[in-house]
């Protein structure tokens, strides 16, 4: 019953979006996101896992190393950096990382989480699940928990969008700014 609460209170603050977000407090504190995309998962997999597919829908130039201990890393315009170190994973199933906050969150960015990455073949669609845990304690932990709810949804749309729209024209997304 607990889960159900806070999945509905969780889909009114993301009601327009089509990524499903839960804010868990128990049994571990956790943000659950899920989002289906109209594309197969090992086009899916692909768009998330290489360095070219990751440039096609989340930042020009981004890096990813599949391997344990490799990066997955976006460079944004102005120098700001997202992403983190790949834990594990299973192809074509799943990406675990040791996930880096935004700059503004010092701390957390250096004690890190971890986003486990599910990808989950259905039919001619893909369900993508990101959980993430690790929360601690504390106001800047409880800061990042809700800006991170917000963000991490909007990646998962993002990689959504790229299937629904195509690569991300990133002259005009950004115009001049790299």
């Amino acid at each position: 019953m607990r889960t159900l609460c806070l999945a509905a209170a969780a889909s009114v603050a993301f009601a327009q979006s089509p990524v499903q977000v839960v804010k868990q407090t128990a049994p571990e504190k956790a943000l659950i996101f899920e989002v289906t995309i109209t594309a197969p998962r090992a086009a899916v997999w692909k768009a998330f896992t290489t360095s070219d597919g990751l440039s096609t829908w989340l930042t020009p130039g981004a890096v990813v190393d599949l391997r344990e201990g490799g990066e997955w890393t976006a460079h944004f315009p102005g120098g700001k950096t997202g992403g983190g170190t790949i834990l594990k994973f299973a192809p074509e199933q799943e990406v675990t990382m040791s996930a880096m906050a935004p700059e503004q969150f010092p701390t957390v960015r250096a004690e890190r989480t971890t986003a486990r990455f599910q990808f989950i073949a259905k039919g001619d669609t893909t369900i993508v699940r990101l959980t993430q845990t690790g929360w601690k304690t504390g106001e800047e932990w409880d800061k990042a928990y809700d800006y991170l709810a917000q963000g991490n949804a909007q990646l998962l749309e993002t990689l959504r969008r790229r299937f629904v729209s195509g690569p991300i024209d990133w002259a005009k997304e950004w115009g001049g700014a790299k």
